[in-house]
């Protein structure tokens, strides 16, 4: 009897798994399905799990398109994520050690005082920040796109808890060699941090690829488009291109799925050790 009721379990949780990678997986199945159909197959009656006959050439038709440059925004977007992520995990992790090893009087009040920065509205902000970009003449730039992105305090605040939770013992060692607070961050602490920068990494890799609303005001040439501005121009007042739109979605979600498969392990395992618990 018993071994029944854990068998029934088992199969019980297992159906639930399914079910849930089942509803998990639909959006991307819509996305290949619809990208891969014709005009008349997405707004037709009738449904049919697959198209008659696939598309293939709306692919080429997305990256040919001469009113988006796709293939233009996925670089930027690539470009603006990649820097966005090195620069935030270089501020983000120095001010959390800082934070968390150096003795300072005020460290506390200047901890808290970054905390307080993520009960500020981005909307509060948003305006200062573009009039402050555009008197640096950084509008429709890369500079424009990234540079104000760079100080996260949620990244600071991941940081500097981990960091207080590093084992003492191997600073101390690079201490008695002779190493400052410095070299002690780079050939001590960094080395031995790859899950928190791994996490953290991956968390500001997705925000900077998703980002829409900051690249939709300052990218306001289509050289500086990014590739969600480009996604939304497939929807406009005059035009909806509805497969277009569907196989740009799926590729833009590709880098996002890479990353987040290489590195997914990392982001429980940096989260878990950087007592935001405690």
């Amino acid at each position: 009897m018993h071994d029944a009721l854990v068998r029934a379990g088992r199969a019980l949780r297992l159906a639930l798994l399914i079910a849930l990678a089942a509803l998990f997986l639909l959006p991307f199945y819509l996305l290949v399905r619809n990208g891969l159909a014709s005009e008349a197959e997405i707004t037709a009656p009738g449904w049919t799990p697959f198209p008659r006959d696939p598309h293939w050439s709306n692919v080429r038709e997305l990256f040919t398109d001469p009113d988006v440059p796709m293939a233009h925004a996925l670089l930027n977007s690539a470009l603006i994520a990649v820097a966005t992520t090195a620069g935030t995990l270089l501020l983000a992790s120095l001010a959390g050690y800082g934070l968390a090893r150096i003795p300072y009087r005020h460290a506390n009040a200047v901890f808290y005082a970054i905390l307080g920065t993520l009960m500020v509205p981005a909307a509060v902000t948003f305006v200062p920040t573009f009039v402050l970009v555009s008197s640096l003449g950084w509008v429709s730039s890369l500079r424009g796109l990234i540079v104000p992105t760079l100080f996260s305090a949620f990244a600071c605040f991941v940081f500097r808890q981990y960091f207080l939770g590093f084992p003492r013992e191997l600073e101390d060692a690079a201490q008695v060699d002779g190493l400052g607070y410095w070299r002690t961050y780079w050939r001590v602490v960094v080395p031995n941090s790859r899950p928190v920068f791994a996490a953290v990494g991956t968390i500001v890799f997705i925000g900077a690829w998703n980002s829409f609303l900051w690249p939709l005001v300052i990218g306001q040439g289509r050289s500086s488009w990014t590739v969600q501005v480009a996604l939304s121009t497939f929807t406009t007042a005059q035009t909806v291109t509805v497969h277009e739109l569907f196989v740009a979605a799926a590729v833009s979600i590709l880098p996002l799925l890479l990353v987040f498969l290489f590195l997914q392990r990392y982001i429980v395992a940096g989260v878990e050790r950087s007592g935001i618990d405690d």
